[in-house]
């Protein structure tokens, strides 16, 4: 139960982060310590030639719009927090690579803020750091996409990636971790992943709830002037806006959990293929 000294999001860090204890002892591992850009060269050096690292997650995410109330960092923000956390717990066989925090997203372009790349672009980025990895030994890889424009163009790539590289590779979605019964179980809605709805908030209030803010907000007063082009995506936009008021802290912190459990499965079984 929630300590009510405690705000939420510390006592996610403490709650999935075990506080990152690790598997086989109850030492603390500081969160920042499977973190790549976190390491100095020497550490990172000696992870791999001591054999300790067994592989590296790639998270992957987008900077777009998600509504009138949820930050344009969600997605790559819940990848990175999944990859974060799993590798904590398989401290100190797994590391989190520099997020790659744009993905393809032409399709809300006429909602502003949204920034995208062209998707040979945003596979380029993405190829080039898994080479990056492998040129310094690393034989492992599971990119962890948080955006779904980037899940179909990813793996699709796969073949390609793994031939030209030569290491194991793997690319999934976070949201695979959930079955159509556990979004009817979970959500008032029934609907995973679902733009900045009542999965994406939910997940945001128990995650990170600073970037969830209602404030201000009154869909029914700016929809006129949001400038949907789609009528299609239009009418979607404004199901998602209201879907979303149905999100709770508590929902979020049982699909979190969910989600973390299947990608230590991951994880591990790439440590011991």
């Amino acid at each position: 139960m929630t300590s009510p000294h405690l705000p939420r999001r510390e006592f996610l860090g403490l709650a999935l982060a075990g506080a990152a204890v690790p598997e086989g002892g109850a030492r603390y591992v500081h969160p920042r310590r499977v973190l790549l850009w976190e390491c100095t060269r020497k550490e990172f050096r000696e992870a791999l030639e001591e054999g300790r690292l067994r592989v590296v997650v790639l998270p992957t995410g987008s900077t777009e719009q998600h509504n009138e109330h949820l930050a344009m960092i969600q997605d790559t923000a819940s990848a990175t927090l999944l990859a974060q956390q799993a590798a904590l717990r398989l401290y100190p066989h797994v590391m989190v690579a520099t997020p790659v925090p744009v993905g393809i997203s032409p399709y809300w372009m006429d909602r502003k803020g949204t920034l995208t790349l062209r998707r040979e672009t945003f596979l380029a980025v993405v190829y080039e750091i898994c080479e990056s990895l492998a040129t310094h030994g690393v034989r492992a890889i599971l990119i962890l996409n948080g955006h779904g424009g980037n899940d179909a163009p990813l793996k699709e790539s796969l073949p390609e990636f793994r031939q030209k590289l030569g290491i194991r590779l793997e690319a999934h979605s976070y949201w695979e971790a959930y079955t159509p019964a556990m979004a009817k179980q979970y959500l008032a809605s029934a609907r995973i992943p679902g733009h900045a709805a009542e999965f994406e908030t939910s997940f945001a209030l128990a995650a990170f709830p600073e970037r969830v803010r209602w404030e201000g907000v009154d869909y029914e007063k700016v929809k006129a002037r949001l400038g949907i082009k789609d009528p299609k995506s239009a009418a979607e936009d404004e199901l998602f806006a209201r879907e979303a008021r149905l999100a709770t802290a508590a929902k979020g912190e049982l699909l979190i959990a969910i989600a973390l459990q299947w990608l230590v499965g991951r994880l591990r079984a790439m440590m011991e293929a």
